[in-house]
């Protein structure tokens, strides 16, 4: 401590205070009430679309018109059932598994179940590794 000098003290006061309420304050429960209980006044305006969704909804009617009048079916095509026959017969042919098929092509099991039970969405580049691997052709012209 030597060589720094004399410690002094600062005796001036430090005033802390809190902040002005911003105006999400201004709206609390609290406030309101305790402006009620000052005698201030308050104004409460309701909005229309309080509480509600209604922002984001309001054109779901014109959509959901459209929708309605809507005839045409949108679903993704599906494995045919000539093609998951042909998997299905190429591979007992071949006395593989599922998975045994789905390592020789470097895909998941799931893939050739799906292939196998109608459910895949067809892609021509797992049709193409699968006739590869079985030696067959599954496509066939229309």
């Amino acid at each position: 401590m030597s060589g720094i000098g004399p410690i002094s003290q600062d005796w001036e006061p430090v005033v802390i205070r809190k902040k002005a309420p911003n105006a999400a304050a201004k709206r609390d429960e609290k406030a309101v009430n305790a402006a009620r209980r000052a005698g201030a006044e308050i104004e409460s305006v309701k909005k229309a679309t309080a509480g509600t969704n209604k922002a984001a909804s309001s054109s779901t009617s014109l959509n959901t018109r459209k929708l309605d009048d809507e005839t045409e079916n949108l679903a993704h095509e599906r494995v045919s059932t000539d093609l998951k026959k042909n998997i299905m017969q190429a591979r007992m042919d071949k006395k593989l598994t599922q998975s045994q098929l789905a390592q020789m092509i470097n895909e998941k099991p799931q893939i050739i179940q799906e292939y196998e039970s109608g459910k895949a969405i067809p892609n021509q580049q797992v049709i193409s590794k699968l006739e590869r691997a079985l030696g067959v052709k599954l496509r066939r012209k229309k």
